[in-house]
């Protein structure tokens, strides 16, 4: 699997019966509870944001993305806790002498009617005048609890309200999902992938954006003497801890051509490059397959592969069985055009071995390997500008050894940053790809903030599972724009 982040484009909070703006806030403060003033009693918040998913659409419309098929792609909204690496704050006040909320539910909603909206340049939640100094960080300007932009309003104050009263009640949200918070300093990670798969298929338009906020029941309680608050990072922060859509696919190649065995079920891929670059067919190919003399085997013809990636096209061959091993079988590539014109059929050879060499079976176990890596495609303590996309390849070796290659292995590679002492995930353990020629995965660093990153390996063998700690790093570096 690997992962796409989309970042947001704008995003600001909403305080309820309030023009104060506070887009450009580092931190959204969603909060409920009690108002210092007579009038309003009761207070609540609501968060928005939009999303900027050009890359994301690229990537799929590309095939780098492949959504067809049995593929399954995930989209999931993540947005760090502010207290999340503090428990020692839990059941504290804030800056803003507000509670700390806990034990409760915000939903996850697409803003209705298509609504546009201004991000605009507050950042106080409050005009914090001292000696009659205008605070230049206080701003009244749209978004805010009532508008939209300068010239036009919300359909409903507020997107909608929280009660069965006015033009868009609670009742008429699309609610995308809803997370429970039972101590109040868990992340956000809300389940988008069926909203996201809707815009990518284009049943659904670009939405306005989307919002969160406390359920209605939460919002209006009543007869509280305080304010009760959770706080995330916005788009604004000047940490790492960015707010993102991550979008997890399965691109993963494993391909078993030179090592195919009888009796268990395999795949083969065929790739393709013009002048090194990766390129996808009109349509769909098809495949048979041939024994050691040519012929077609039956139930193994006209398959249909699936494109696993960009240039890549993966076809499952199920067990077989019954055939003298070592045997040389062909894979035949047929009904290929690309920009309408046909290209040639495509004969690969692959050699199908007996299961007993994949197998141990008898009264001696296996010793744990140590296992040495050699990688190209970035290198130790490089600069890389946020623009690249880097094929990494990593070459695997029995420690101690300059000359044993190992062809099968499972091996994965993680992702991360440091904070301190704390290891920030960027990527989890993924599985790296195997080919007939190479291990290797594909870094994008697009998607990805400036930062300095480590790059970990894993390796599972005879039951033990090794980790190889910071074996790459490297720094991701902004491109100076014209």
């Amino acid at each position: 699997m690997s992962i796409n982040n989309s970042y947001f484009n704008k995003n600001n909070t909403l305080i309820s019966r309030s023009y104060t703006n506070t887009g450009r806030n580092p931190v959204t403060e969603i909060f409920y509870g009690s108002l210092p003033t007579s009038d309003y009693p009761n207070g609540y918040s609501r968060f928005i944001f939009n999303l900027d998913l050009d890359l994301l659409k690229s990537k799929v419309q590309d095939g780098t993305i492949f959504t067809g098929g049995t593929s399954t792609t995930t989209h999931t909204l993540r947005m760090t806790n502010t207290v999340a690496f503090n428990p020692e704050t839990l059941n504290t006040t804030t800056s803003q002498a507000r509670q700390r909320a806990t034990s409760f539910d915000l939903i996850l909603f697409r803003i209705p009617d298509g609504q546009y909206w201004d991000e605009g340049v507050g950042y106080d939640f409050a005009d914090l005048k001292y000696n009659y100094v205008i605070d230049k960080n206080f701003s009244n300007r749209p978004s805010n609890w009532y508008q939209t932009t300068t010239l036009s309003a919300w359909t409903e104050n507020g997107i909608y309200s929280n009660n069965n009263t006015g033009t868009i009640t609670y009742n008429d949200l699309t609610i995308v999902d809803i997370q429970t918070f039972e101590f109040g300093n868990e992340n956000i990670s809300f389940d988008m992938s069926n909203e996201i798969a809707l815009i990518l298929n284009g049943s659904l338009p670009l939405s306005s954006g989307w919002g969160i906020a406390f359920k209605p029941q939460i919002e209006n309680l009543t007869g509280l003497t305080d304010a009760y608050e959770v706080s995330f990072f916005t788009r604004h922060t000047q940490t790492f801890y960015e707010p993102f859509l991550e979008s997890s696919y399965d691109d993963l190649i494993q391909d078993d051509r030179n090592l195919f065995t009888q009796g268990k079920l395999n795949k083969l891929y065929l790739y393709l490059y013009d002048n090194g670059t990766p390129f996808n067919l009109d349509n769909v190919p098809s495949v048979d397959i041939l024994d050691n003399v040519g012929d077609a085997i039956p139930g193994l013809t006209g398959l249909t592969p699936s494109l696993r990636t960009k240039g890549v096209y993966e076809v499952v061959i199920p067990a077989l069985i019954g055939y003298k091993t070592p045997c040389t079988f062909s894979d035949k590539w047929y009904d290929m055009t690309l920009n309408g014109f046909n290209l040639p059929n495509v004969t690969n050879d692959f050699v199908i071995y007996a299961m007993k060499n994949s197998l141990q079976i008898g009264t001696s176990t296996t010793e744990p390997k140590i296992y040495g890596f050699d990688y190209y495609g970035i290198k130790q303590d490089e600069k890389i500008y946020n623009t690249d996309i880097r094929k990494v390849g990593v070459i695997i070796k029995q420690a101690y050894s300059t000359q044993k290659l190992l062809q099968k292995i499972n091996a994965f590679y993680r992702v991360y940053v440091k904070e301190g002492q704390t290891e920030v995930k960027v990527q989890d353990w993924t599985k790296i790809n195997k080919t007939p020629n190479e291990y290797y995965f594909i870094f994008d660093t697009r998607d990805k903030i400036p930062n300095e990153y480590y790059i970990d390996i894993k390796v599972e063998s005879t039951g033990e599972i090794n980790t190889y700690k910071q074996q790459i790093k490297f720094q991701i570096v902004n491109m100076k724009k014209d």
